[in-house]
């Protein structure tokens, strides 16, 4: 058993370990105008939005996040992404950032084409990284949706 602020014998350093410096003051959370939905976790096949936990794939828009079907980067089509004109009607997007998985695959042909007729520009990436891109747009007011594939 491990007493709070003893040395430990073996390596001679206190335990557990004060904060060196710590950060008193500075809070780097973005600030969101009310109702956004802010990503703040993924992975085990779901994701944390808005505090509410949703299980498999979604499309996130800034203020709604609903299932998505697609399980991998080969389901990811126009006709899997039908129901994206009818959301952006009340949801406006320009931007469509897809996070197609753990591992970047290339994105199948004609679906930059299909969405731009929808007026949507595709930004194509990892999931990791479509959260975090998804996240930092929303934080700069930009008209943004996301199509996640849920990843473990």
């Amino acid at each position: 058993m491990v007493t709070r602020g003893v040395t430990s014998p073996k390596q001679g350093r206190r335990w557990p370990p004060r904060p060196r410096n710590p950060v008193s003051g500075l809070d780097i959370t973005p600030h969101l105008p009310a109702g956004r939905q802010l990503i703040e976790g993924y992975g085990g096949g779901a994701f944390r939005i808005a505090s509410i936990r949703h299980q498999g794939s979604v499309l996130v828009f800034p203020t709604l996040t609903q299932s998505w079907s697609a399980v991998c980067a080969e389901d990811i089509s126009l006709d899997s992404l039908s129901a994206l004109p009818a959301l952006t009607e009340d949801n406006p997007a320009d931007i469509l950032i897809v996070g197609c998985g753990e591992v970047f695959l290339p994105p199948p042909a004609g679906l930059k084409d299909g969405l731009r007729e929808w007026g949507l520009v595709l930004e194509w990436m990892d999931t990791g990284a479509a959260c975090r891109t998804f996240n930092v747009l929303l934080a700069e007011e930009r008209a943004v949706a996301a199509a996640l594939i849920a990843v473990d």
